[in-house]
């Protein structure tokens, strides 16, 4: 069954190899860069969610717009966590619906979209970036991302310094069940977020060098914590080749970040 382009406010127009342009289905011109000038709804007038239309000189597919085209549609200022490391926390930390999550280092929003796009309506996420301009831009990012999904969690932005988060958790939500820090110098702030944490949440340190990773993990250890993993993940992509088979492709393996989590245990009995 076709849905109308009409009861969508955000929709996605996907060219065959997966760039996407984000439209908002409202009145007005607007100019998107690589489509042109237009007024969207006139556009999409007696269109429905899954047709062709033609823009220019583009034959496009009409698609409700989600995550992948809200991340790809970004607006830009800081290095922001992408999908491969993004998906790994999530995943090992076992973040999801209802979820209780502090993020620090905000930055452009790319690592609170994925965390959004899985907490639900049930879920908090809690979010500290110390640098303004780089919260100004991570709230555009996520204010268009609430419009786009179908829940969103209750989500929180300060400006500030992450070592004066633990009021404004207990505030907010009590506890929280997962930790992802995202800053130059994160063993500088384990301590103040450990009273936070729930027994059995987890912390991450994203650290793109191993002097940070060291630092972060000596702290976390001297802070009582279990360290249940550290590294990085590799990517490396596929392509078809031109005499058949399909073979790994010529870019080249990069380095992001070290990964490293840590869970927050019981003390031991005394005997």
């Amino acid at each position: 069954m076709m849905v109308g382009v009409k009861d969508s406010q955000w929709v996605a127009l996907r060219e065959d190899d997966g760039r996407a342009y984000l439209l908002q289905n409202k009145p007005g011109e607007i100019k998107v860069k690589g489509l042109g000038r237009f007024d969207a709804m006139q556009l999409l007038d007696g269109y429905s969610i899954g047709e062709r239309i033609t823009v220019g000189q583009k034959s496009l597919t009409i698609v409700q717009a989600a995550l992948p085209e809200a991340r790809r549609n970004m607006f830009r200022r800081a290095q922001t966590i992408g999908i491969k490391d993004s998906g790994f926390l999530l995943s090992w930390m076992g973040i999801g619906v209802g979820s209780r999550v502090l993020e620090g280092g905000h930055g452009s929003a790319g690592l609170a979209m994925h965390i959004a796009n899985v907490l639900g309506n049930t879920g908090t996420l809690i979010s500290v970036e110390i640098r303004d301009e780089h919260a100004q831009v991570g709230k555009l990012n996520m204010d268009r991302l609430e419009e786009i999904l179908p829940e969103f969690p209750d989500w929180h932005l300060f400006v500030g310094n992450l070592v004066d988060v633990e009021e404004k958790v207990k505030q907010i939500c009590g506890e929280i069940d997962a930790a992802i820090i995202d800053m130059a110098e994160p063993w500088t702030v384990v301590n103040s977020i450990i009273p936070t944490l729930r027994i059995g949440g987890r912390i991450a340190c994203y650290c793109p060098t191993t002097s940070q990773l060291e630092k972060s993990w000596n702290a976390c250890e001297n802070a009582g914590l279990e360290i249940e993993w550290a590294g990085e993940i590799i990517e490396r992509k596929w392509s078809k080749a031109s005499k058949g088979g399909v073979r790994p492709g010529n870019q080249p393996m990069g380095h992001t970040a070290f990964l490293m989590i840590a869970a927050k245990i019981a003390s031991e009995e005394e005997e």
